[in-house]
């Protein structure tokens, strides 16, 4: 697949794009066969404000699809009409890479107590030091 540069990229009309933000930052190309491929690669891994945006680009990206020959099955996700907001993947993992917070061990009331007279000490070597 051909790379675009950012100049290329700002260059091409804002309807060659699946997806447009706020900001005018167009999201998935479908300038040629192999961004569309990418683009249907992709497109459940992109984040959208809305769920008529992402539907939006799906119907976009399915047509230029259609344009260009590209068989799209059955099984895949882009056939499919949207069913949330979240992209399924993300670079940390599936869903944004959700983790398990460990609970805190139980602590005894004598090591509390430790933790304090500790941080006081440090507390008092920082106000003698200056």
């Amino acid at each position: 697949m051909a790379g675009l540069r950012a100049k290329q990229r700002k260059s091409m009309r804002k309807r060659v794009f699946a997806y447009v933000d706020t900001r005018g930052e167009g999201h998935l190309p479908l300038n040629d066969e192999t961004h569309v491929r990418n683009a249907m690669a992709r497109w459940n891994q992109t984040g959208f404000p809305s769920a008529s945006a992402k539907e939006r680009a799906r119907r976009k990206i399915v047509v230029a699809a259609r344009r260009y020959g590209i068989e799209i099955g059955s099984d895949d996700k882009i056939t499919r009409p949207t069913t949330g907001l979240r992209p399924a993947a993300t670079r940390r993992g599936p869903r944004g890479g959700r983790k398990t917070v460990k609970p805190m061990r139980p602590t005894t009331t004598r090591q509390r107590q430790a933790a304090r007279r500790n941080i006081a000490k440090a507390r008092q070597a920082r106000l003698s030091a200056t």
